[in-house]
């Protein structure tokens, strides 16, 4: 048993007279490969009510003292209650097989959330952002670092989780040590995807194992597409019943682990056509959407975007051109002149105006620095989805494409994610845009006649 995770899972439960299934079988299978050192990173994605935190958090700590009995361990949840729950769980484990595990408890380990082996193993259990400096630890144990559909879609919350992960979870790391992520996805943002996303530009490498409530393809368990993770537990009828219940957003995110749904919420992505280059095009804008903070540690601030839409001879509108920044006033000031020379006087230029004395003299600056430019300022009023109702319209009627560029993607995924995803800067400028094309009467040319004889 001290060598085979299974095994004592299986001895652990059979009080409450519950057997693995086949994911639980296949989690305990990543577990004990982490424990062989065949990886140090894993990451579990897995819906509510799948024991998840049964096996990662309860079990497999009480079991990874057998084989690591001098070993420190720090186990993370959103809440500390929540954190010393496990605590205490994987404490009795423990104490109970104590014989069969080969440690036993020292006499004063009696808190939940702090106990020690007698071996000089040691295990504290801490709320997310709670105090940590001081510890040291082989194995972290990351279990839901998410509390809330509300604190998911805060940027300022994601920021915090972000930095107290950085500067004082992993710090708290010894050369070696292995980190297992337990959590439900919330958000493409969170810290399951922020971390994929620093894999991605060169940072750790992770181990994933993402096991959808409903099978989708090539599934990790061989699952045929549509069929229940635990049925029975929670069959294919209830997962229908509760993802018409909670809406097909929060579906793809907690239940699928997956945490956008496979179309726009709004913008209905799949419809709108990339395409190798703009056509010459009659009617050109560019719109602004303008912020000026700095980012700081802690702090998400919004993009300022330049967005350039055209429409072509046969009526689509076309986006050829983003410009994205953060910066001071300075840096966005420079960044418009720099597009308006770029562009040329051809192009108008759509700036929002703050209301109030401020936002009329910015406009009025901008102004006079691009004398010269066709400028129209205009506040923004209404809601952002009713701005943006209109031009969502025509993606969903095929009349709108993106060129591929490398602002493509970054663009598509904001539409995507709109209006439940962090940013929506570009979203603004985009309606803006589309808002002045679609009224502007189309160009008249002139034409010259030839002159009559008399």
């Amino acid at each position: 048993m001290r060598t085979s995770l299974a095994r004592f899972a299986t001895i652990a439960l059979a009080p409450e007279q519950h057997l693995p299934a086949a994911h639980h079988r296949l989690i305990i299978a990543e577990l004990e490969a982490l424990t062989r050192g065949e990886n140090d990173r894993l990451m579990l994605f897995l819906p509510p009510g799948s024991a998840k935190s049964t096996y990662a958090s309860v079990i497999f700590p009480a079991w990874w003292f057998a084989r690591n009995p001098g070993g420190q361990v720090i186990a993370a949840c959103h809440t500390a209650s929540l954190a010393r729950h496990f605590g205490r769980r994987a404490r009795n484990l423990a104490t109970l097989h104590a014989t069969r595990l080969g440690f036993a408890l020292a006499r004063d380990a009696r808190a939940s959330a702090d106990w020690t082996t007698s071996a000089g193993g040691a295990y504290y259990a801490v709320g997310v952002r709670g105090p940590i400096i001081g510890r040291r630890a082989d194995l972290v144990l990351i279990d839901d670092p998410v509390k809330s559909q509300a604190e998911a879609d805060s940027a300022l919350a994601r920021a915090h989780l972000w930095q107290w992960y950085q500067s004082d979870l992993v710090t708290r790391l010894k050369p070696g040590g292995k980190i297992v992520l337990i959590m439900t996805r919330w958000h493409e943002d969170d810290l399951g995807g922020r971390l994929l996303e620093e894999e991605a530009a060169g940072g750790d490498r992770w181990r994933v194992l993402r096991l959808p409530a409903i099978a989708e393809e090539a599934d990790p368990l061989g699952r045929a597409p549509g069929e229940a993770l635990w049925p029975e537990w929670e069959s294919l009828a209830l997962l229908t019943q509760k993802r018409r219940a909670i809406g097909e957003r929060a579906f793809a995110a907690l239940y699928q682990q997956r945490p956008r749904p496979p179309e726009g919420l709004l913008f209905k992505t799949e419809t709108i056509a990339l395409i190798e280059a703009a056509p010459d095009a009659l009617q050109r804008v560019r719109a602004w959407d303008l912020a000026a903070s700095l980012a700081r540690p802690g702090f998400d601030p919004d993009w300022t975007v330049g967005l350039r839409l055209l429409k072509d001879a046969s009526g689509r509108y076309i986006v050829d051109d983003v410009v994205r920044l953060r910066g001071g006033p300075h840096d966005v000031e420079q960044a418009i002149l720099a597009c308006a020379a770029r562009d040329g006087r051809e192009t108008t230029i759509l700036l929002p105006q703050d209301p109030g004395q401020a936002g009329r003299a910015q406009v009025l600056y901008l102004t006079r620095k691009l004398a010269g430019y066709h400028i129209i300022a205009s506040p923004e009023s209404g809601a952002k989805t009713t701005r943006a109702a209109p031009v969502a319209s025509q993606a969903a009627a095929g009349n709108l494409a993106i060129v591929k560029a490398n602002f493509a993607r970054t663009l598509i995924e904001e539409l995507r994610e709109f209006p439940a995803g962090a940013k929506d800067d570009q979203v603004d400028a985009l309606a803006r845009a589309f808002a002045h094309l679609s009224a502007a009467p189309p160009p008249t040319r002139q034409i010259n006649l030839p002159l009559l004889a008399r």
